[in-house]
């Protein structure tokens, strides 16, 4: 059905509730000519009189009566339902959806969004520990979260977190019978603990830096795991040396239950966004979750 035809019989719910030409023209904003003339040819299309016409009143006839108990419940349920709409268009609500690494997730996201649900009741979050390059669009995520040089040139970037760096570690019991590397190919001889990608199926290679230098090295071990708690928990059971985020280790660091290698070849580099379609239109839900997470130095 055309919208016309709609507004049509929501015009007759109108003038057969008032019974009125006057009183349901002011009621809709139209003249009374222009609300009779649309009656007219309402009656026309449907080839059925709706209305009985005197100089004193309107009323519905039996098949307009008809029609009016049919249509009028009808009306005030979409007006019901547009209301609630409005009224979640002013009371955040609804579910964001994030794709995010789980050293993010646990480090940023969760603290930072902690308050923001206890404030926001409505508002639900979904987030998908996910290591791939995920395509946020087809995979239906309203963002995701990587570092920001793994940020697509076309989307919208917000930092989340500060700059952090990567960290080869290993347990004090595992450097008993192995030498430290001093550089990143001599870890080609060592037990190493690999994280496996969903992406291509493939193993990540672990990345390096000094003095201009950039090197990849795929590394080999006898443990391979897809989140970097499991690596973390082979690290420490000292089952060989593992490549994560500093902030994950620093406790275990510190308190002497790690040995950090090769310092020296793993700089800074741009720290955690969130990054979203540039062509994406924001709910006020997503819009404070973009504000709550936004990095603030």
């Amino acid at each position: 059905m055309q919208r016309g035809h709609l507004d049509d019989l929501a015009a007759f719910v109108a003038v057969g509730r008032e019974q009125s030409f006057t009183k349901a023209a002011a009621k809709l904003g139209v003249s009374q000519s222009a609300l009779s003339h649309t009656m007219r040819e309402l009656e026309a299309r449907l080839g059925v009189r709706l209305l009985t016409r005197t100089t004193r009143s309107v009323a519905p006839t039996e098949a307009g009566e008809r029609l009016l108990h049919t249509l009028g419940p009808r009306f005030e349920e979409i007006d019901v339902e547009l209301a609630a709409l409005s009224e979640l268009r002013d009371k955040p609500a609804g579910t964001v959806r994030i794709s995010s690494t789980e050293y993010a997730a646990d480090a940023i996201l969760l603290p930072k969004l902690g308050k923001l649900l206890r404030e926001y009741p409505d508002i639900k979050i979904e987030i998908a520990v996910d290591y791939g390059l995920t395509d946020i669009v087809t995979q239906r995520y309203d963002a995701g979260v990587r570092s920001g040089e793994q940020v697509a040139k076309d989307m919208i970037a917000v930092r989340i977190g500060p700059d952090t760096r990567m960290a080869v570690v290993g347990a004090p019991s595992y450097f008993r019978t192995r030498p430290e590397p001093k550089r990143p190919q001599e870890l080609v001889g060592h037990n190493c603990i690999n994280l496996r990608l969903p992406t291509h199926g493939g193993l990540y290679a672990w990345e390096f830096e000094k003095s201009g230098r950039e090197l990849k090295v795929r590394v080999d071990g006898q443990f391979t795991f897809n989140t970097t708690a499991q690596m973390l928990n082979a690290a420490l059971s000292g089952f060989g040396l593992t490549y994560v985020p500093e902030g994950l280790v620093a406790p275990y660091i510190a308190k002497g239950r790690l040995k950090r290698v090769l310092a020296d070849w793993c700089p800074p580099f741009s720290g955690y966004h969130l990054w979203y379609p540039s062509r994406r239109q924001s709910s006020a839900a997503f819009a404070l979750v973009v504000e709550a997470l936004r990095y603030r130095a």
